[in-house]
């Protein structure tokens, strides 16, 4: 970004800012945030077929190499959003969990009112 004004930028766990001196960094694509200038991006294929489906990791990497600053979020939007629905199911007695999370006591609570 250049220019005046203000700009601003939506992370999610820590940030991390990581200093590249001619240094190689391949990550998640949805881990990027920011990067300075004087650094290289490229997309890459995460390897064979195989592990791109079964390895768990995603289907591409984000290459980043030069000199500057990246900065990574520790927690990409799409798994802050799987996240919040796991937890929002578990809240509302879904997937098959019977505890009434929305208890703030939680069990000792319930072992109280007995």
């Amino acid at each position: 970004m250049s220019g005046n004004g203000t700009a601003f930028l939506h992370a999610c766990g820590a940030l991390i800012a990581k200093p590249l001196n001619g240094d190689m960094l391949r990550v998640d694509p949805g881990c990027l945030v920011a990067f300075t200038q004087g650094i290289d991006y490229s997309i890459e294929r995460a390897g064979s077929l195989t592990s791109m489906f079964f390895g768990g990791e995603g289907l591409f990497l984000a290459t980043l190499q030069g000199y500057g600053t990246v900065w990574l979020q520790s927690l990409p939007f799409a798994r802050l959003a799987d996240r919040i629905l796991a937890n929002a199911a578990r809240i509302q007695g879904g997937g098959g969990n019977s505890r009434d999370e929305s208890n703030l006591l939680g069990d000792l609570g319930r072992f109280m009112r007995q």
